[in-house]
């Protein structure tokens, strides 16, 4: 996928000086017909969000736009119809990470975690990645996810089972992660500020630490992207080309030293512009229509 490239590698990234636009498209093109590791997933089309019933041909429509170019999916929730994703991605051929939706609802945590199990004990799950970010909204204690963890693994001892947040977290509380089977870390170099120059170089510190506080356990990247459109993060632009420079660095990264990462995010998705400003409708390889992007 990348040999002719191998010469424009460094610590950094690539160095895109000499590649036009054009250049770039193409090499992001043939990087996604070799499909990367994964991509998080939500169904969602224009109008929806958290709140709506997914119906499985929705979904089923939305993951045959993306599954041409990944070899897994991430979900993030288990109720409001999203627990049918792991039945049908694997009946499209994908691997699953499936996620369970935790915050203070207590009740509805219950059912998340439930439905969960039962799609693994169905067989339609690969990893289960119980919370999403909990501790860094701070919505549950440690001792409270650490529970919800635990219940997981007691369930299913031969699936995977993991956390997913922010990958400072898992330094700030190692009990997290020694529960944790596998360690599953978000990086993004985007909202902590960082220019796109150097933005490669920052994930890879970020990951380095992740494995650090995994204490020797597999660490994948369950999350990491560049909005294309909105307004910058302190020296972090949203760009068109940024983004793409940043797609591409993360897979020939990817593909160099072996990381598992999971892209963020498979489609533009309208409504998160409420909890991120501008920027939170485009971090989609395919915008809103499904229409791919940066080839």
């Amino acid at each position: 996928m990348s040999s002719k490239y191998n010469k424009y590698m460094s610590l950094a990234g690539v160095n895109f000086s000499n590649l036009s636009v054009d250049e770039l498209r193409a090499l992001a093109s043939n990087i996604l017909t070799e499909k990367i590791h994964g991509i998080s997933f939500s169904p969602y089309v224009e109008g929806q969000g958290p709140g709506t019933q997914i119906e499985a041909e929705q979904i089923s429509e939305r993951l045959n736009i993306i599954k041409p170019n990944i070899n897994w999916v991430r979900s993030f929730s288990c109720t409001e119809g999203n627990e049918k994703i792991p039945a049908i991605s694997k009946a499209n051929g994908l691997n699953t990470m499936v996620g369970v939706w935790l915050d203070s609802d207590l009740e509805n945590n219950e059912k998340e975690l439930a439905n969960a199990i039962c799609a693994a004990t169905e067989g339609h799950v690969d990893i289960l990645a119980v919370g999403n970010e909990v501790l860094l909204r701070g919505d549950l204690s440690e001792e409270q996810l650490l529970d919800y963890i635990n219940r997981a693994k007691q369930a299913l001892p031969n699936v995977e089972v993991g956390y997913v947040d922010a990958y400072f977290e898992f330094e700030d509380y190692p009990r997290i992660a020694d529960a944790c089977d596998v360690i599953l870390a978000n990086c993004y170099p985007f909202w902590e500020g960082c220019s796109a120059d150097y933005a490669l170089l920052y994930m890879k510190d970020m990951y380095r630490r992740a494995v650090k506080a995994g204490k020797g356990k597999r660490v994948i990247i369950t999350e990491t992207g560049w909005p294309n459109v909105g307004t910058a993060e302190r020296g972090a632009e949203p760009s068109y080309e940024n983004a793409l420079k940043y797609f591409i660095n993360t897979y020939l990264w990817a593909e160099e030293d072996g990381i598992e990462i999971f892209y963020f995010s498979s489609f533009d998705e309208t409504w998160k512009v409420a909890d991120e400003g501008d920027v939170g409708a485009y971090w989609g390889l395919w915008d809103k229509d499904g229409k791919m992007k940066y080839v």
